[in-house]
């Protein structure tokens, strides 16, 4: 029997394009907070039926960033400061343990855990493009965290950055953002990896700490721009 490819249009791959599409107009701001539109003029934009539309809906729903409204379509939901920076502080705690777990393993050991993280942050020339060093700040705290080897820990910690991932990424977006994030992520693994326990705690806080007050300023700073560009 010969078998035919996936075709682009099957249903689960035009939801997952409607999903990737809507994320990406609420983290660049087009779909402002509190925003209201309708299954219908989304379906419309981007072309497709409502069913996919539907779908990538009620999925962007489960994450946090819209909610429906009865007989009045969706909402971006409307930007909770409050509510991330408990996301910040939950994810503060999660890896000062991960950073306590690491320094207690045999110095070897730990070598050989984060030889990757090392090669990249310490070793290695810096990159410069914003959105690359974003994904790879992310995987430098997912790895902190998996390297436990506490799979709930690290479950936990990966569905948290995905939540704050929509503000994160803006810390990115600076030039000095950027160099401050190697030379703290290098001196967080030069603690790790001579146990230095409170050292590479207090750094990864503060580390955390500061990242969580630059892009609430940004996002701040965002909102305000957008709002002032005319609708076209």
């Amino acid at each position: 029997m010969e078998h035919r490819p996936r075709s682009k249009n099957r249903p689960e791959a035009l939801a997952e394009k409607v999903y990737q599409a809507l994320k990406q107009d609420i983290f660049a701001f087009r779909l402002m907070p509190g925003d209201r539109f309708s299954e219908n003029e989304i379906a419309e934009r981007l072309t497709v039926s409502r069913t996919p539309v539907r779908q990538a809906l009620f999925r962007l729903e489960r994450e946090g960033y819209v909610e429906v409204w009865f007989r009045s379509g969706w909402q971006v939901k409307p930007f909770d400061f409050d509510y991330f920076e408990s996301l910040y502080d939950f994810r503060t705690v999660l890896e000062r343990e991960a950073v306590r777990r690491l320094c207690a393993l045999p110095p070897a050991q730990c070598a050989e855990t984060l030889a990757a993280l090392n090669s990249f942050w310490i070793e290695a020339a810096p990159l410069e493009e914003g959105s690359a060093v974003s994904a790879q700040d992310e995987a430098f705290h997912l790895t902190l965290v998996a390297a436990t080897g506490n799979p709930e820990m690290a479950r936990v910690h990966a569905e948290l950055t995905e939540k704050i991932r929509i503000i994160r990424r803006l810390d990115f977006t600076r030039e000095d953002r950027i160099d401050a994030t190697y030379q703290e992520h290098a001196r967080i693994l030069r603690a790790i990896f001579q146990q230095r326990t409170e050292e590479a705690q207090r750094i990864l806080t503060d580390h955390i700490a500061v990242s969580k007050a630059e892009v609430r300023k940004i996002t701040l700073h965002m909102l305000h721009q957008a709002r002032l560009q005319p609708i076209e």
